[in-house]
């Protein structure tokens, strides 16, 4: 096995050729097989029952670099409901199968899983989602990233200003989609004006969205404290299932956040990285999350970069300040476990995971 950050892209570890075919929407898609000739498709988790079966949903938000297959089964295993993928390009998703290779790839208890596309047009979602159908429980337009570059390509939280292509987007996909327990999700930032805000998501509503998520700050707003009275305001104006999402930080503010709003669930970002066993009520990360990090993500062939930056971030309590500035210059996995066993008697077990990771329709078997 590749330790972390010898391949980037996992696809380089095993052949990447590809038999396509077209489909009614002239779209190329991979056959619904895999290497082995067996098929990837996996039972559906109905998010609408998660809903109906849980009071207080406890989500892990879309992260640029991060919120990636091996963090994913990570949190799961500490209390974590639904994961999201980072955000992915819908247009270029579809295009390159590179595009596919590198954006998604998932293993078979990588569930219930949202894959989050950023798209400006009813198609390129609609075309994008059809690819992803078999192999998540959900997708999710992202309708809040308040980055320049994403507003001035026409994604992101540019789409809060334009209720009615919102609506058309959500229509045409989940018209594409057949299964009904399949859902269909926005994740938006909050408008100047709480009607506007409203106006938007009844819109949503009304074409046929399964729920929505409410960053509770504006696109100008970044560290201001969350608008609660907002989101409150939005679930109250709504029959489908709200998410909170913004400063929740640890499994009090699960409960504080829901009495607040009312609303059918959170999301957490950043504190996750810092803490993933937060909804597992860890105030801090646990050393047995940690060495779980180093098995799990040994185990899916994790980046360097990647596997790195999480660990500097769930060791971020435990180590002194030069401590910190050693460990946080390494440059190999070697040197990272070396230090991981001399500091904490944390040792790679490749026994205790074992997971298939796939990329869409072709699988790659990491264990032999």
């Amino acid at each position: 096995m590749n330790e972390p950050g010898q391949h980037d892209n996992i696809s380089d570890t095993c052949d990447d050729s590809v038999q396509l075919s077209e489909n009614e929407h002239g779209i190329n898609s991979p056959l619904n097989t895999c290497c082995d000739g067996d098929l990837l498709q996996r039972p559906r988790v109905s998010i609408r029952e998660l809903f109906e079966t849980k009071k207080r949903l406890k989500i892990c938000a879309p992260m640029v670099r991060y919120s990636k297959i091996a963090f994913r089964t990570l949190v799961r295993k500490y209390g974590c409901d639904i994961a999201f993928t980072p955000m992915i390009i819908s247009d270029s998703f579809v295009k390159s199968i590179k595009a596919r290779d590198n954006e998604f790839t998932s293993h078979s208890g990588d569930s219930p899983l949202i894959v989050q596309f950023a798209a400006k047009n009813a198609k390129d979602l609609a075309d994008a989602t059809e690819l992803i159908v078999p192999y998540a429980d959900g997708i999710d337009l992202n309708c809040g990233c308040p980055q320049r570059w994403a507003m001035a390509e026409g994604f992101g939280a540019h789409l809060i200003k334009h209720p009615e292509l919102v609506k058309d987007m959500v229509q045409q996909t989940r018209s594409r989609v057949q299964d009904e327990d399949f859902s269909v999700s926005i994740k938006i930032r909050l408008r100047y004006n709480i009607r506007d805000t409203v106006n938007l998501c009844q819109q949503a509503e009304h074409a046929g969205v399964s729920w929505i998520t409410v960053h509770g700050r504006t696109t100008d707003q970044r560290t201001e404290p969350v608008n609660y009275d907002d989101i409150k305001v939005i679930k109250d104006s709504l029959s489908i299932p709200v998410i909170a999402n913004g400063d929740v930080k640890s499994l009090q503010d699960v409960d504080k956040v829901c009495d607040l709003t009312g609303v059918n669930g959170v999301m957490a970002a950043r504190a996750m990285l810092k803490n993933p066993a937060m909804y597992a009520g860890y105030e801090k990360t646990p050393m047995e999350c940690i060495q779980d990090w180093v098995d799990i993500a040994m185990q899916l062939e994790t980046p360097f970069v990647c596997f790195h930056h999480h660990l500097i971030q769930m060791r971020d309590h435990i180590s002194r300040k030069a401590e910190k500035k050693i460990f946080n210059n390494l440059t190999s996995t070697e040197a990272v476990l070396d230090f991981l066993q001399e500091k904490h008697g944390i040792v790679y077990n490749p026994s205790r995971y074992q997971l298939i990771s796939h990329h869409g329709n072709w699988e790659k078997k990491l264990i032999v």
